[in-house]
């Protein structure tokens, strides 16, 4: 099945919960290179209002990945990233993201256009904790070069 203007509207919510780990939290904050303190001391993030380390900011797209490739292959999508090249993304940020948080991610294909020989895709995805509340919402624009995915070469 190839993408196509059908897909727009297309969900799907990951079958499993991901469960954020304090050392994950400060993996991804060393990676990152933010060296806020509330990412590493629990101590901090208390002073902060908060019972755990705090995620950094971008600590959604760890998700926003594994749910996109998992949507992919559920709809039998090509899902090679080496012909994926992500373009744009927005955060909207309903709270943080804490060590000891258990999300799920949802993922829907806002649009889709064929453009130039590529195909441009923009996923809305939600994070949502073990209640169902929406953590952050991500709206990411992908580009999918067709050469790639057809089997042809650069």
């Amino acid at each position: 099945m190839a993408f196509t203007a059908d897909s727009v509207g297309a969900k799907y919510r990951m079958a499993n919960f991901y469960e954020v780990g304090r050392e994950k939290i400060r993996e991804f904050a060393a990676a990152v290179q933010d060296d806020h303190p509330a990412h590493f001391s629990e101590d901090a993030a208390r002073e902060l209002g908060y019972d755990a380390l705090v995620a950094p900011v971008t600590f959604a797209s760890v998700l926003g990945v594994i749910t996109t490739l998992e949507m992919f292959e559920h709809f039998g999508w090509s899902s090679d990233l080496r012909n994926i090249m992500q373009t744009d993304q927005r955060f909207v940020f309903h709270r943080p993201i804490v060590a000891g948080d258990r999300l799920r991610g949802e993922t829907c294909i806002d649009s889709f256009r064929h453009m130039a020989g590529n195909d441009v895709i923009v996923t809305a995805n939600h994070l949502l904790d073990d209640k169902d509340e929406i953590v952050q919402t991500t709206y990411t624009t992908l580009i999918r070069r067709e050469d790639l995915v057809a089997g042809g070469e650069q």
